[in-house]
């Protein structure tokens, strides 16, 4: 008989049937994870390039340029001198206005402006050779943020989302809490030409207490979460066949991602933003309550160790005004009241809950002040983009180090100079990230936080 009118015995009829149901469910399958592969949310957590020293960020941002002279920079010599005329014939050298004392068993300089960081004198990696390219607040603000003045360009938050993604699908993984309105504004977490879900979450502003801060749209009292769900399926549906057909623009890409986000905050988002689980003792630590200098900037700490303990990438938290061109004595104390004791308690609790290690914690302005003022009595400092101080914790810095330094005067940084793109190019690098891989091209050109400059300054990992 011809093979192919063959009678196929029971048995094997059976087994060879068997084997086509199992070849079909296989091929069902691998449909079914290539449809959630396609689906899936570029937010999702991405492998670095190398291990990480750091999972996550918070930048402690003091807007307007705290002085290193009053900080963490001592300069015997600028006391010296003080009074006496400066490079500038019509200003004069103006000395600390507070006690310095020798702090932790690293034995690191901090003035008694900070009496709450200084008991974590142990844990900071001090870089004194900081140094920008523009001494006016806008343009350093923003090549702050971004690597750039000139252009507009990702924000360092989108780039650390770009390359990692988050842990937490249900809440943003870059957040600015009560960033400026102006200098800047929202540039300074923005995406750029980074896809559109990428661009930081800002809660708040600056001229708005936290607590009165509201996320605003994620909420729907009249629906159900199941109808909210058909309502947003219909709504995406439309939005997706919209991307299709410019695949181009990723604004749409960034509208259907951010309906998806708000959709999923409204479970996680109560218990993350509220702090009625935190103990008194606790908000009594950060200097919350009342009428305290210290319970806007306590309330966004707290916030911030809450959001990266969720498993958020990257918390910005925002102080108001350290531009103190005159009183600086009580300009520098005021933002010393409203932020010393937050970061102090900050610090201890991502110690004691075990997060500082894989925490990289970064302070600092967009520049620093002059050693020398134009006021008769001394009291004020100007802008000094050629030399001022940031400090890193945790996350792969050495504690307890110094690197770099300003002039006996503290005019210009002449040890460890340490660039805006070397700093970020060593941020990047402790998140596990290879500042010159970490690329998105855009216009025929790859791109970079740190455009076509930057070292990772290896003298300050651990």
């Amino acid at each position: 008989m011809d093979s192919m009118n063959q009678i196929l015995p029971r048995r094997q009829m059976l087994k060879s049937a068997s084997c086509g149901i199992g070849y079909l469910a296989f091929a069902g399958l691998c449909q079914e994870q290539t449809a959630r592969a396609a689906s899936q949310s570029p937010l999702m957590p991405q492998q670095p390039h190398y291990p990480a020293r750091a999972k996550q960020m918070i930048f402690l941002h003091m807007r307007g340029g705290p002085a290193a002279m009053e900080t963490f920079e001592r300069k015997p010599e600028l006391d010296k001198q003080a009074g006496k005329p400066a490079k500038a014939k019509s200003r004069k050298l103006t000395p600390s206005h507070w006690e310095w004392k020798r702090r932790g068993e690293s034995g690191l300089w901090v003035s008694e402006l900070f009496p709450h960081q200084a008991q974590h004198a142990d844990d900071l990696c001090v870089l004194s050779g900081m140094h920008t390219d523009i001494s006016n607040h806008t343009p350093a603000m923003l090549q702050l943020h971004t690597g750039s003045f000139a252009f507009t360009r990702p924000s360092m938050g989108s780039w650390i989302l770009y390359g990692l993604g988050t842990e937490n699908q249900n809440l943003p993984g870059f957040v600015s809490l009560c960033p400026p309105l102006i200098n800047g504004g929202a540039k300074n977490y923005g995406s750029a030409f980074l896809p559109a879900v990428y661009q930081g979450t800002a809660i708040g502003d600056i001229k708005t207490n936290i607590k009165d801060a509201q996320i605003g749209n994620i909420r729907n009292p009249r629906l159900t979460s199941d109808l909210q769900r058909r309502q947003l399926d219909l709504i995406q549906s439309m939005n997706k066949s919209l991307a299709k057909s410019d695949p181009q623009d990723s604004q749409v890409d960034g509208v259907i991602e951010s309906f998806e986000l708000a959709f999923r905050m409204q479970t996680e988002v109560p218990t993350v933003f509220g702090l009625k689980g935190e103990t008194q003792a606790t908000l009594d630590r950060y200097g919350i309550g009342g009428k305290k200098a210290s319970d806007n900037f306590g309330r966004q700490c707290l916030l911030a160790r809450r959001m990266i303990e969720s498993g958020v990438r990257c918390v910005e938290v925002c102080d108001e005004f350290w531009d103190q061109h005159s009183q600086l004595v009580k300009g520098h104390e005021a933002r010393a009241a409203a932020t010393d004791q937050p970061i102090g308690a900050l610090l201890s609790d991502l110690k004691e809950r075990g997060l500082l290690d894989d925490t990289l914690v970064v302070w600092g302005g967009e520049f620093g002040r002059t050693p020398d003022t134009a006021k008769k009595d001394l009291d004020g400092r100007d802008h000094n983009a050629n030399g001022y101080t940031m400090w890193l914790a945790g996350g792969g810095v050495k504690g307890g180090f110094q690197y770099g330094a300003t002039d006996e005067l503290g005019y210009n940084a002449v040890e460890g100079r340490t660039h805006l793109h070397d700093l970020h190019a060593t941020i990047l690098h402790l998140m596990g990230l290879d500042h010159k891989r970490l690329t998105y091209r855009y216009a025929g050109r790859d791109f970079r936080l740190t455009d076509v400059h930057g070292r990772v300054v290896d003298e300050i990992v651990a």
